[in-house]
């Protein structure tokens, strides 16, 4: 029998599953601290759904197969089509702006690669209704707050921020028009990170762009300079408006006190072909890794898929990548908030009945507790406690009749005998310490 799981896939130890839970914790925090509301939607849809928004070739990404009522359906790649759907359904009674977040886990049949699997999870957010830029600024400082709540600084990472009509409406005063055309110059554009420059413009010559304008096209976007863009194209009325609502998008995150970490960059283009505004991607500045995160706005999604006209805009950050970071950085925290804070020691079996009542009231003071579930030796129940537990409780036949019981810091190899009415107050004190020295990003 074969025990490791399928290709991209990943079993959740208990170690694995804390630091996921962990991720899960700042991610929900993160979004409620932003008015954001919790939505789910099924692992299953019509595979129909992803075709209507991605294209017949996403069907070659999909886990997807026929049901017993000959359905075809598939295993969720992403989220925003749910998303598209129970909006499409309800939104016209919900009030606006709509604002809502999920961690679904997603599935691709992809090829495998550093910071890309099978199946991942992912934090979505998403503000639907409001067209307004504000709305725009408020999701990337979103995406910024929550790498922040890692313990992330803008040395760690950076958003970078485009708009595809400015680079439609550059290209047209470049002279490059044409929808197919369109298509292979964003598609070359998309990769001039990842090659180098001579070989993106080998993929425009052969797209049929002339040697100048190809020139031209990438000396602009090179530059990353919004100045230039504008001294460039400010006789273009479909440019400068773009130019316009960029340079308010800065101006805004400036007053947020978010500069720092956001840069133009109109290489970004986004893959996805329903994009239709302001853009972003969160990297690594050592440029190690995938990117974190992506989105941006895509006004005419909800429409293309049957439902009313609806601004929209999102961003997805994937486990993977941010794991990895996260690993890099050294900034998971020491211990995490996984297993017991309290572990009973029981010197003789004869006082098991108190460490039972003991046990039950720490649990609904809201400790997480635990004791040997049989007789067990003095030291292996020590053990045990030093290897999951903060600290120990000692129910001894000497103390316990009366009414004390020994409390042992195991991380600071301290203790001290206590009457039965503290221990809930020096526990609360313990777990005070301990969030106070948490490192960097683990508050």
């Amino acid at each position: 029998m074969e025990l490791n799981p399928l290709p991209g896939f990943r079993d959740f130890f208990p170690e694995r599953a804390a630091r996921r839970e962990y991720l899960f914790a700042r991610w929900r925090e993160s979004a409620r601290r932003f008015g954001f509301e919790p939505y789910d939607g099924p692992p299953l849809e019509l595979t129909d759904l992803y075709r209507r928004k991605s294209g017949e070739e996403i069907v070659a990404q999909l886990y997807c197969f026929e049901d017993k009522g000959g359905r075809a359906i598939a295993l969720r790649p992403e989220m925003t089509p749910t998303l598209a759907r129970m909006i499409a359904a309800q939104g016209a009674s919900l009030p606006k702006p709509i604002k809502w977040f999920s961690i679904p886990q997603l599935f691709r049949y992809e090829r495998q690669q550093r910071g890309r699997l099978r199946e991942h999870f992912q934090f979505n957010c998403d503000i639907l209704g409001e067209s307004s830029v504000e709305a725009d600024v408020e999701l990337t400082a979103l995406l910024i707050e929550t790498l922040i709540s890692f313990g992330l600084t803008a040395e760690d990472f950076s958003v970078r921020v485009s708009d595809r009509r400015l680079l439609s409406a550059a290209l047209e005063a470049l002279g490059i028009s044409g929808g197919e055309a369109r298509g292979r110059v964003f598609a070359a554009v998309d990769k001039l990170s990842r090659e180098p420059r001579e070989k993106v413009r080998e993929r425009l010559r052969e797209s049929g762009i002339e040697e100048k304008a190809a020139d031209d096209l990438l000396d602009l976007i090179g530059s990353r300079d919004l100045a230039q863009f504008a001294a460039r194209f400010e006789t273009v009325p479909e440019a400068s408006e773009r130019i316009l609502l960029l340079q308010r998008f800065m101006g805004l995150i400036e007053c947020m006190g978010l500069r720092g970490f956001v840069e133009f960059d109109p290489t970004i283009v986004r893959g996805l072909a329903y994009y239709t505004g302001i853009v972003f991607e969160a990297f690594d500045r050592k440029g190690a890794l995938r990117a974190i995160s992506g989105g941006g706005r895509y006004d005419d999604l909800l429409e293309n898929l049957g439902g009313a006209p609806l601004p929209a805009l999102g961003f997805g950050m994937g486990d993977v990548v941010l794991s990895e970071m996260l690993t890099e950085r050294n900034l998971w925290p020491a211990r995490l908030d996984d297993g017991p804070e309290v572990y009973l020691v029981l010197v003789s079996e004869t006082l098991r009945p108190a460490l039972l009542a003991l046990g039950r009231r720490l649990r609904q003071a809201g400790f997480r507790v635990d004791y040997p579930l049989a007789s067990s030796a003095v030291g292996k129940q020590f053990r045990a406690a030093s290897q999951r537990a903060t600290a120990a409780v000692v129910i001894g036949p000497d103390e316990w009749p009366r009414g004390l019981v020994k409390i042992k810091f195991l991380a600071a190899r301290e203790e001290k005998t206590i009457h039965i009415s503290e221990i809930e107050t020096e526990l609360h004190a313990l777990r005070l310490r301990r969030a106070q020295a948490k490192p960097r990003g683990t508050s």
